[in-house]
């Protein structure tokens, strides 16, 4: 039924969601915004954001990494990026990785890289805006933005601000990680946001000795989980020493493994339907 003006209520709904909606800066010109996102902490999520980013870039792909966790960033150590003056005449500006991948994270502009961020929600949320609106991301096909766990404020923000293109999950094998990994699905689902798939990492671990797998956390059941809710599994990552060392000291992009090649082939699907 429409009111006196003519307008429906789905389209005061509409509005109401284009108001939160957040312009990017007049140099920003980003193809996909995918939001990497779990239900809880520890399970992995920037590691996915760095391996993905990774992995699109050695693609040919045009890549960047926006690391909207706030209070607990660790992608500028994963890639060996420190403190700087990131900022020109025009605005904020990202680092470069050695391979090209463009990063944004609070931690390169802090004074010491162990100070804690001790803010309510709401400034969190507006630096999550202004990392999208005052930085000059220039061209990108894929921005990465690394979310903090949980549903609160700064998903929420990432969720209504930002063209979020798609999210991956990203779970471990425990059975409550998957209770918790329904709850950033569901949220999704509520905030209309296709998810692209589901990530497990910690899936499990080679034996040094003869090479086969072992379940560490047990058996998974993350295909019969995702399969339940019509997602598809596009990855697993071993727990793996070598992963964890070369993360440790800023060497996430001379990581090796095929760990990811299923969700590669779903985000170059993306750009390629348009």
């Amino acid at each position: 039924m429409a009111n006196g003006h003519g307008k429906k209520p789905e389209d005061f709904k509409k509005q109401m969601e284009d108001n939160f909606k957040v312009a990017p800066g007049e140099h920003t010109h980003v193809k996909k915004v995918i939001g990497v996102v779990s239900g809880k902490g520890g399970v992995g999520k920037s590691l996915v954001t760095g391996l993905a980013a990774c992995a699109m870039n050695k693609k040919g792909f045009k890549t960047a990494i926006m690391d909207a966790d706030i209070t607990g960033p660790s992608i500028p150590k994963m890639f060996g990026i420190g403190k700087a003056n990131y900022a020109d005449e025009t605005g904020l500006l990202p680092a470069s990785s050695d391979g090209g991948i463009k990063i944004m994270s609070l931690n390169m502009l802090v004074e010491n890289e162990t100070d804690p961020v001790i803010w309510r929600g709401p400034v969190i949320a507006g630096i999550v805006k202004q990392f999208w609106s005052d930085v000059n991301w220039g061209d990108v096909d894929y921005m990465f933005v690394d979310m903090p766990p949980g549903t609160g404020d700064v998903p929420l923000t990432v969720f209504q601000s930002l063209p979020v293109d798609g999210i991956i999950v990203v779970s471990t094998p425990q059975e409550l990680v998957g209770m918790i990994v329904e709850k950033a699905i569901n949220m999704a689902e509520m905030m209309k946001v296709p998810v692209i798939g589901i990530v497990e990492n910690m899936s499990y671990l080679n034996c040094p000795h003869c090479g086969k797998p072992i379940s560490v956390f047990g058996e998974s059941g993350i295909e019969k989980y995702a399969a339940s809710k019509g997602i598809d599994v596009l990855g697993r990552i071993p727990i793996d020493p070598e992963i964890a060392g070369l993360c440790d000291n800023g060497k996430a992009e001379d990581i090796e493994g095929e760990y990811l090649d299923s969700l590669v082939y779903v985000l170059e699907g993306m750009l390629q339907a348009e």
